[in-house]
Order: structure tokens, then C-alpha cells, then sequence
């Protein structure tokens, strides 16, 4: 750690459940490879203690998976920094200066609450499409960002404190988006950096078997615990009729909409209602919040 009093200090979060024992250490290696910033490395394991962690990396041992946004409330309290790195542990900083030039967008506005790099598949350079933070997905555009791709992402200590951090109890999907309206909420911005670049293997989301069921509930909940009233039943209806236009699949259409109904059915924690005025900085930065 160095002693200099200017360097931006970073405390990252990176999650495992032991399932990647070569992805794993790579990520860690090139964590602590960063240079410019005041580091601190906790490991959560979800459901297990965790194995590979380097010396000087703490580990916090969680006795069941939480799931990913609790995991990474837990490893939010476990470490210091003015920023916060979240880090999927399958994914690869190329450069050792991927921490600093995130921190420096950050001390450079401190209307940001959030600055997201580009992720791209090491192999094929793509970028996936719910890997760029807007609407119209040209990943080589920069600019203000209503939601974020949370795997990759620094966020402002401060920020995600006010705004209480993930939604735990989403367990999996739309968490980032959650987070993102909050702290847009709280008055901050995001920005997307395409010229920061991390690598990430182009997975499917569809992997997990719980994948439609939980990103419908999760797509109810997220409008019932942040949308005005007025907003709910549209938001909700437009991400219906796009399902409906959208899968082809009906095992996969069956249990979104299984899923769809679990949200309506509650659950969803307490109601934060956005205000009017983050509707319409939402709206006039490119993305209304019933889409």
C-alpha cells in the first residue's frame, strides 16, 4: 500500500464460490496489479470458504450463497475506500490503470456517482449488448448512463451509501439498474468510458437455471419499489408485450411469466418511489424509466 496522500483509494469486492480456478486467480492477479490507486481486496465466498485468495487479501466466508447483490453489500462493508470496485471474478483488467482512470473520472466530477468501463470479450473484442449502459448500444459512444452493467463497474462510496446499496434480495438480475435509479435519485450521474477497457468472457445470462423466472420477478420488483404509481402498470406493460414479441421459446416464456406473477404477488421490500424530477433527467438523458 502506498503511503502517498493524493492516490485515489479503492476498496474492490470481488464474489466466488470456488467454481473457477483458473479465471479466478487472473482476476485477482490483475486487480492487484493496478497501479495509482490505495487498494484494498476483500473476496467474498458465497456459500463457501474461499479458496486461491492471494496473501494480503482478506476473505469473508459466507455460510450460503446470498446471492450476488448481497454478496456485494457484505463485501461493500469489509472494506475502505473513497470508491468502490465490484469485479466479477471471471473478468480481466488488460492494463494496470483501469482502477485510476475510473477514480480520476470520478474525483474529475463529483456529480458522478458511478463511471463504467467498456467490457469486452478478450477473444472476439465484442461487446454484448446488455453490456453497454444505454438504449442505443454503440459501445464506442461515451457519455451520461442511467443504468450500469454491475459485474464491471466503480461507484462513489458516498453515493452507494446514501442510496443503501444493492438490492440483497434480488438475489440475481436488474440489481444494477435498482442501484442506478437510486442514485440518479439521490441528485448523481453516471458515465459509460468506452476507452477503459476490462475483459469479460461473453457468457449467456440464460446459463443459470433460474435465469427467466428471476429476471421477471426482478423486472416487477424493480418498478414496484421505484417507479411512481402512475409508472408502474406502464413499465410493466411495455416489458410484457415485448416478452410476448420476443421469445419463441415457450418453456422460457412460461416461466417468465411464472415469474412476472411471483413479483406481483409482493416481496419486493419497501417502496422508494423516484421523484418526478429523476423521471425527467432520466427521460431527457435517453432513457425513460417504462423501458
Amino acid at each position: 500500500m502506498s503511503t502517498g496522500a493524493t492516490r485515489p483509494t479503492v476498496g474492490a469486492v470481488v464474489l466466488t464460490m470456488n467454481d473457477r480456478p483458473e479465471e479466478f486467480p487472473r482476476a485477482l492477479s490483475s486487480l492487484l496489479a493496478q497501479e495509482g490507486v490505495d487498494l484494498d481486496v476483500v473476496v467474498v465466498g458465497n456459500g463457501c470458504p474461499p479458496k486461491l485468495v492471494p496473501p494480503g487479501v482478506r476473505a469473508v466466508d459466507l455460510a450460503e450463497n446470498v446471492g450476488i447483490p448481497e454478496g456485494r453489500n457484505v463485501g461493500a462493508a469489509n472494506v475502505e475506500g473513497d470508491y468502490l470496485f465490484f469485479f466479477d471474478n471471471d473478468a480481466h483488467l488488460p492494463t494496470a490503470d483501469v482502477l485510476s482512470c475510473l477514480a480520476a473520472e470520478l474525483e474529475r466530477d463529483l456529480g458522478l456517482a458511478y463511471a463504467q468501463p467498456r467490457i469486452c470479450d478478450p477473444d472476439t473484442r465484442v461487446t454484448l449488448r446488455r453490456w453497454v449502459p444505454r438504449l442505443r448500444a454503440n459501445p464506442a459512444r461515451p457519455g451520461i448512463v442511467t443504468v450500469m452493467a454491475e459485474g464491471v463497474v466503480m461507484v462513489r462510496r458516498s453515493a452507494f451509501d446514501a442510496a443503501g446499496g444493492w438490492p440483497g434480495h434480488f438475489f440475481l438480475f436488474h440489481e444494477g439498474i435498482d442501484l442506478a435509479w437510486r442514485l440518479w435519485d439521490h441528485g448523481s450521474t453516471g458515465r459509460y468510458l468506452p476507452e477503459i477497457i476490462v475483459h469479460h468472457p461473453a457468457t449467456d445470462p440464460a446459463r443459470h437455471a433460474r435465469f427467466y423466472r428471476l429476471n421477471a420477478r426482478n423486472r416487477v420488483w424493480l418498478a414496484r419499489r421505484n417507479l411512481p404509481l402512475l409508472l408502474v402498470p406502464l413499465n410493466l406493460a411495455t416489458w410484457v408485450l415485448l416478452t410476448l414479441w420476443r421469445f419463441r421459446d415457450r418453456a422460457a416464456l412460461r416461466a417468465s411469466l411464472d415469474g412476472f406473477r411471483e413479483g406481483l404477488r409482493g416481496g419486493q421490500g419497501e417502496r422508494s418511489p423516484m421523484s418526478w424530477g429523476t423521471v425527467a433527467r432520466l427521460t431527457f438523458a435517453g432513457r425513460p424509466p417504462i423501458l
